[in-house]
């Protein structure tokens, strides 16, 4: 009997480690040799600032070399609500892995009760004491319950069964359900990969902040070098004005140049209301990203700083390295092991379920009997549980599961590509904008150059006022869009960044 049970026991042991449904394999990430941002034709001329691959800086805002940017992204790691919302899923994925883990062990429960319990009269024991009145009782059929009390020594009348009595016991009890065909460890399997996905998920929510940060620092130290341009030309504007009301009072000109200046400076005066609500909706955002209230960082970011410009190297790694640095591509890949393995879970709910159950405890009518050997009670045995007909249940949820690991599978396709398309275009749109800067550069130069030309051709009385006011407009514009444009640079090397999955290494650890 021991042998048989042995082997038994070897059988559950080797079937235990049968596990059906396919089996994960990482999909393969293709990459290019190099960095592709256009071709050899499509390429402008090379840029101040040129993307090399060398290894990624995880705190690569420090390029700036701005304290007060490197400042604001070492806070917003354990300030933002989006992350710590990432991080409280993140733990919630956790602890439902440990519940889903549970299942691969055996669960023991421990139970004790006391019970004064008194039996009916007219219910089942009444079969036995003659006393029920019914035409089936045991009593009325052959004598078969008289002869039970003669076999047995006699059945107490119905009085007596039915009396009160108390009722103890206490003991325990186990069961565990052999994983014969693998589908609790494909449970667990599922889960592990859904903590995987919950943790990239949490980093690409630190990708996006860090990389929202920056914009919005760029954005506002954009706007503030904005003001200064507008505050400089309205200082332009005004000397025109005064020019013009001088050479009035001489005759040397005519009221409408006079009211042509005016309109010039109250045009320029306009322009610094709006700039200064885009300066406040800005230090709103970033305190937004840092979990504060509004206006709580202006005294920190009021006081105007040129645009961080981009350093002359930018280090960009190389293609093979970003399916690591990328965490939504690293998520996909969590999410299609997951779906995969629950693949595994549909088709073991096809075969039977085997739990060894069993239990032990004492049981008796007085609490000081409850110590005897003989109150003793037991029982060991497995329970059988086989899928007969379900209404096609089991079949439509493997079904699914096949359909969802599909979809999960062209979701990691499509990230995948979306991440190539992603650092190829933030590759382009940095060198492109840089180009643009440099002529831009080069019209702002110019145009400063035909202003003061103007201006003292308009004092000899050469040229009428209207050529120095198409000059100060154009020097206006070109000066307003060269800023955009160093603003937009810069910007352009935060959305390479993220195109590249940087950043996140930097706010906490896996």
């Amino acid at each position: 009997m021991l042998v048989r049970t042995s082997q038994s026991l070897a059988i559950a042991l080797a079937l235990a480690g049968c596990t059906v449904g396919p089996d994960w394999h990482a999909p393969r990430f293709f990459s290019p040799s190099a960095w592709f941002a256009g071709g050899p034709s499509s390429r402008p001329a090379k840029p101040v600032s040129e993307p090399v691959p060398e290894p990624v800086d995880p705190a690569w805002w420090n390029l700036f070399h701005d304290p007060e940017l490197t400042a604001l992204e070492t806070r917003v790691a354990s300030a933002n609500l989006n992350v710590r919302l990432s991080t409280v899923r993140l733990l919630e994925s956790r602890a439902q892995r440990q519940i889903t883990g549970a299942d691969q062990f055996p669960s023991l429960n421990g139970s004790g009760s006391y019970t004064h319990e008194k039996p009916s009269e007219k219910g089942v024991l009444s079969l036995f004491s003659g006393g029920g009145g019914s035409s089936g009782s045991f009593a009325g059929q052959g004598g078969i319950a008289n002869g039970m009390t003669g076999r047995q020594g006699g059945i107490p009348n119905n009085s007596a069964i039915t009396q009160p009595f108390d009722l103890w016991q206490y003991g325990f009890d186990a069961s565990w359900e052999l994983d014969l065909w693998g589908r609790v460890r494909r449970e667990v399997e599922s889960a592990d990969a859904s903590v995987e996905a919950s943790a990239d998920a949490r980093r690409s929510a630190l990708l996006e902040v860090v990389a929202e940060v920056a914009r919005d620092y760029l954005q506002l130290r954009g706007i503030q070098t904005q003001i200064g341009i507008a505050q400089e030309n309205i200082q332009t504007a005004q000397q025109s004005l005064e020019l013009t009301q001088a050479r009035y009072r001489g005759g040397l000109t005519t009221e409408l140049d006079v009211a042509n200046a005016a309109a010039q400076l109250a045009s320029n005066q306009a322009q610094i209301p709006r700039l200064q609500q885009q300066e406040a909706q800005e230090i709103n955002a970033l305190s937004f990203l840092l979990g504060e209230g509004p206006e709580a960082l202006r005294s920190e970011l009021a006081t105007a700083r040129p645009v961080p410009p981009v350093p002359p190297r930018v280090p960009v790694g190389v293609p093979s390295e970003l399916a690591r640095r990328r965490p939504d591509i690293r998520e996909a890949e969590a999410q299609l092991h997951a779906a995969t393995a629950d693949i595994g879970v549909a088709v073991a709910d096809f075969y039977p379920r085997i739990t060894l159950d069993g239990s032990i405890g004492l049981q008796a009518l007085r609490f000081k009997d409850l110590g005897d050997w003989s109150a003793r009670q037991y029982g060991l045995g497995p329970t059988l549980t086989l899928p007969i007909f379900q209404g096609g249940q089991l079949r439509a949820t493997l079904e699914l599961r096949k359909v969802q690991q599909q979809e999960a599978a062209l979701n990691y396709q499509q990230t995948v590509l979306q991440a190539w398309h992603d650092v190829d275009n933030a590759l382009i749109a940095y060198r492109a904008e840089q180009t643009r800067r440099d002529a831009l550069q080069r019209a702002v130069d110019q145009n400063r150059r035909a202003l003061y030309l103007a201006q003292e051709r308009y004092r000899q009385g050469l040229i009428d006022f209207l050529n120095v006011l198409d000059a100060e407009r154009a020097v206006l514009a070109a000066e307003q869009q060269l800023a955009d444009s160093t603003t937009t640079v810069s910007e352009n090397m935060v959305q390479l960044y993220k195109a590249l999955g940087g950043g996140w290494e930097t706010g906490f650890p896996g």
